[in-house]
């Protein structure tokens, strides 16, 4: 509860008068960052996909103009999907690490190694290297598995 530097504790005192030392503001860790950051992965490959070849047009349509796609542009709409997929097990992962007091330094290191393994991915996928991008995918749920257990004791 926030201590307040004048007024009575029945009426709230004007900001002016908050003493902010008392206040908790909340600060998010590198990996919420990091689950931020993967939420918009998804976006970023629907962007790749439809660069240069989505026109207004295919708005009205938007799922048959992703059916015709063939080569790169339809590996990045996998790509998307297959990111949305991870994205479940990664945030509950990172919350769990949380809520079990993980090291932090250790938390916010591994989403940050699983936020750029899957970018890989997307890079792999778009560029057709499925060996690689099955490697890479295996590695980045590896450190998602490591990041669930991280605070287990």
């Amino acid at each position: 509860m926030p201590s307040w530097t004048g007024g009575s504790p029945d009426c709230a005192a004007p900001f002016w008068k908050i003493d902010m030392n008392s206040l908790h503001i909340a600060r998010f860790t590198v990996a919420y960052w990091c689950v931020f950051a993967m939420a918009l992965m998804p976006v970023a490959c629907a962007v790749l996909a439809k660069r240069g070849g989505f026109r207004a047009a295919d708005n009205h349509d938007p799922r048959g103009w992703a059916a015709r796609q063939t080569d790169w542009r339809a590996r990045a709409l996998a790509a998307q999907s297959n990111t949305f997929e991870c994205l479940p097990f990664f945030i509950g992962a990172v919350i769990v690490a949380h809520q079990l007091g993980a090291a932090q330094t250790l938390l916010d290191l591994l989403a940050l190694a699983f936020v750029m393994l899957r970018m890989f991915y997307v890079l792999m996928y778009v560029s057709d290297m499925p060996a690689i991008r099955s490697a890479v995918w295996l590695g980045a749920f590896a450190v998602n598995t490591a990041i669930f257990f991280l605070g287990y004791r």
